[in-house]
């Protein structure tokens, strides 16, 4: 049975435009093939742990068995074990102050291990070629390169570290509602074109 993880970060609810794409993402994933489940991790809603000990970022064969709390390291275990059984991940990836939101930097530090998620032999990664989709979004109108600020750690520890197949969908002006200059009408055709990049991104067949 095929797996999508569906995280989401935001802290605006049913007003964030990532839920809105991450949602239709998922929605179009299960009905584009049987036998499919989605698990979902709300990091705004259950919000994990920031990273307590250094000895979490280490493999677990290297950790020794003191120096960090077991009730963290079994919820790492848990995240892991998400990330692991997943054949599509969607991430909702607001940008928060020219960054991702700190419960999505929290996820990224869980689930980054050199030697165990992470490695630079392509042999070695067990979640190579697997897709992860990140949709983003920003309050103010799209400048070069700003994707990056949010996307660019995503893009390094899942597509580069953890050899992930890894796509952006991106919107801006998102705060066009309350602030006109934005322009709503321009808001609204972004946010359309996004919408049909993450529904054609999710009708994608997956590997047999």
């Amino acid at each position: 049975m095929a797996t999508l993880l569906h995280i989401d970060s935001s802290a605006a609810g049913e007003l964030s435009a990532t839920r809105a794409l991450s949602r239709a993402f998922a929605e179009t994933w299960r009905t584009a093939g049987p036998e499919r489940r989605i698990v979902v991790r709300d990091l705004h809603a259950d919000q994990l742990p920031h990273l307590g000990s250094v000895a979490l970022h280490r493999p677990r064969a290297a950790r020794g068995e003191t120096g960090f709390d077991p009730a963290q390291a079994a919820l790492q275990d848990r995240v892991l074990a998400e990330l692991l059984a997943a054949d599509v991940v969607v991430i909702g990836a607001p940008m928060y102050n020219y960054s991702m939101p700190s419960t999505l930097k929290a996820w990224l530090d869980l689930v980054h291990i050199p030697g165990e998620t992470a490695f630079t032999d392509p042999a070695d990664q067990p979640l190579r070629g697997k897709r992860a989709v990140v949709v983003t979004a920003r309050g103010i109108a799209a400048e070069p390169g700003i994707d990056e600020y949010v996307t660019g750690p995503l893009r390094q520890v899942l597509a580069v570290a953890c050899g992930m197949d890894f796509e952006v969908v991106s919107t801006s002006r998102t705060l066009a509602n309350v602030i006109p200059a934005l322009g709503p009408e321009h808001a609204a055709a972004e946010f359309e074109q996004a919408m049909a990049r993450v529904r054609e991104l999710a009708a994608r067949p997956e590997p047999a």
